[in-house]
């Protein structure tokens, strides 16, 4: 069942919140959360934090053939996570918004410094 919209008052100190907005926020949020959802796409997004890199480049870092690679791209840019450039014969993806840079720099910390601990 949909939630409904409404407006919600929270408290005084804090005043009324809109709830269309939040629900908004929330889609959106679940659709990135659902693109981060597989391990290939994650390691993808993990790689490109460092900048960009080509399709060759992330086939023989993630030992995955080419149309495995450009399949996870695609679904990185039909979700606008990331964005290509073409060189010639290449194309070279990178991360196409700062907060899925946050986002991945905080599953960092959490995952990865703390277990090099």
């Amino acid at each position: 069942m949909p939630l409904q919209a409404e407006t919600v008052t929270t408290g005084p100190e804090q005043g009324a919140l809109d709830l269309d907005l939040l629900l908004a926020n929330a889609r959106d949020a679940s659709e990135l959360l659902k693109a981060l959802a597989h391990e290939a796409r994650l390691v993808i997004l993990c790689l490109l934090v460092e900048g960009e890199r080509s399709v060759s480049e992330l086939e023989q870092l993630l030992n995955l053939r080419q149309p495995a690679v450009s399949q996870q791209l695609a679904r990185l840019r039909a979700d606008d996570l990331v964005e290509a450039r073409r060189d010639g014969k290449n194309i070279y993806y990178a991360l196409a918004r700062p907060e899925v840079r946050e986002i991945i720099a905080a599953l960092h910390r959490a995952f990865c410094d703390a277990r090099s601990r």
